[in-house]
């Protein structure tokens, strides 16, 4: 009679590894996420990665879906702070300029997708709902017209603190100005 080691009971196995697939491509970019980085990120054997995932492409959609939904519920949580017919500036910047632990993460994350749905249009689909989803956010409080203007301002000044350095080369610890956002915002909505 041979025995068996039990079956290991993980029901947050895939979800696990869609989070280490964050990290990963956070730290190394989506070239450097491969399944055998994921695997070792998440601690989970090799093969969990192609019993859960049809390719990497299925695992990156997932990960990348699951950011953008993160960040689109914070920015919707943060305009629902604002009274209806309120001034939806200040909550713009505190978004914006955010500098909570995952902030230098998030952008790299995002600058990634932003990269990915360039080159591989089925991945513009994340980006599209992403986008919507902000400026739904912003329609109620701003004209419908000015949103996606907004949303624009948004995307290229976090492009812009992510990509910004100092004299000497190294990212910046504080890289948006909380008056500039204020006064880029303020000129769009008025």
């Amino acid at each position: 009679m041979t025995s068996t080691s039990p079956r290991r009971v993980d029901p947050d196995r895939k979800a696990r590894i869609v989070d280490a697939a964050l990290d990963v491509i956070a730290e190394h970019g989506v070239a450097g996420t491969t399944h055998r980085v994921v695997a070792a990120a998440a601690d989970v054997p090799l093969g969990s990665m192609t019993y859960h995932f049809e390719n990497l492409d299925e695992l990156l959609r997932l990960a990348f879906e699951r950011h953008a939904v993160q960040a689109a519920a914070r920015f919707e949580a943060a305009m629902a702070t604002v009274p209806e017919g309120g001034d939806p500036v200040e909550a713009i910047v505190g978004l914006v300029c955010d500098e909570s632990g995952n902030y230098r993460r998030d952008l790299l994350v995002a600058l990634e997708l932003y990269v990915l749905a360039a080159r591989k249009p089925a991945f513009r689909t994340v980006t599209q709902r992403w986008m919507a989803a902000s400026r739904a956010a912003l329609r109620r409080h701003v004209d419908a017209e000015v949103a996606p203007d907004v949303d624009a301002l948004l995307e290229g000044l976090v492009l812009h603190a992510a990509l910004s350095t100092g004299s000497d080369g190294r990212p910046l610890d504080r890289p948006l100005d909380p008056e500039r956002v204020r006064r880029a915002v303020r000129r769009q909505v008025g």
